[in-house]
């Protein structure tokens, strides 16, 4: 089979399209041949190395070899343990913790995968796992977005925000969208009443308030986040800087309670079986996947290149044909 590897980390330049022979499923693993798989911020963290909390498992080199997490897909064959799933059957799974999506087959145990939605293109499906379950988390289960609440997201324009600014909206949130210049009529396009340019506007120092700020670009001081919190709010980090993130996971949950609120960090329970709500709203049409971008998968060093320069609106796809 055909997949993108790499054996250090570092820019895009060290991938290489190589073939390597197709896994056997074994036990209760299952073979996908894997149609679709989407782009994270998490695969541009893991091929770079940086932050260093991506080198979690391989602080020298990296643990997986293959990178891409988010994959829809076609049974191809089962293990002998495997009861599940059958040959020919639709699958999407988020298989972050083992990783390989980047090739044409994977193999992975049952129990990650889950049978690809009605109604559903396998990019679609593919567009869904750590994008959606972030953001119906970050809004919906942890963040308690209710009707008439001010809500900001940091880093709206790509892929878990592009989820994020639709689903408060539809909970009847007024949305603030925070990121780049290129980005502003995409956000506004999704739903958000106001938008910002990071790079123009410093949204912690504007003066305005909110009830929830799900930071998925966490590059200014969660601390300093606190006082854009109405009182009894909540600040998210999801992902950033290491700085941000030790200030979020050591020091915000003691200097903020005194002001009742709440600065943590969003723990994403991983696994599609957590997404069908949003799936539904999906399936209705009440929200919709944008796809910016479809690469072949000779193409993924152009693909996480253009993710990583922040450029993406909405979800990157690879197509493996």
């Amino acid at each position: 089979m055909k997949a993108i590897v790499y054996t250090r980390y570092g820019p895009p330049g060290v991938l290489r399209l190589t073939d390597l022979e197709t896994p056997v499923p074994r036990g209760d693993e299952v073979l996908v041949k894997v149609h679709a798989v989407s782009l994270n911020r998490s695969d541009w963290e893991t091929l770079r190395g940086k932050p260093l909390y991506s080198r979690i498992g391989g602080p020298f080199r990296p643990r997986h070899h293959i990178l891409g997490s988010d994959i829809a897909g076609r049974v191809a064959a089962v293990g002998p343990e495997a009861t599940l799933f059958r040959p020919g059957e639709e699958v999407f799974a988020d298989i972050l913790s083992y990783m390989g999506g980047f090739a044409e087959h994977v193999c992975v145990p049952e129990s990650t995968l889950s049978r690809m939605p009605a109604g559903m293109t396998y990019e679609e499906a593919a567009a869904l796992p750590q994008a959606g379950a972030i953001a119906l988390q970050g809004i919906r289960d942890k963040g308690q977005v209710q009707l008439g609440q001010a809500v900001l997201i940091n880093g709206a324009g790509g892929g878990s925000g592009m989820y994020a600014v639709q689903l408060a909206k539809l909970l009847g949130a007024e949305v603030t969208g925070v990121d780049n210049t290129g980005k502003l009529e995409f956000m506004r396009s999704l739903g958000a009443d106001h938008v910002i340019d990071y790079a123009k506007d410093n949204f912690t120092r504007n003066g305005r308030a909110y009830d929830l700020i799900l930071d998925l670009a966490a590059y200014r001081s969660p601390l300093a986040c606190r006082g854009s919190l109405k009182p009894g709010g909540r600040y998210m980090y999801v992902g950033g800087s290491v700085a941000a993130f030790l200030q979020a996971l050591l020091a915000g949950p003691f200097t903020a309670r005194a002001e009742g609120k709440k600065i943590r960090l969003l723990a994403v329970r991983l696994g599609v079986q957590h997404l069908a709500p949003l799936i539904e709203l999906c399936q209705t049409g009440k929200i919709t996947t944008v796809i910016d971008r479809r690469y072949a998968l000779s193409e993924v060093p152009r693909a996480l290149r253009y993710l990583g320069e922040g450029n993406a609106k909405g979800k990157v796809i690879v197509t493996v044909e």
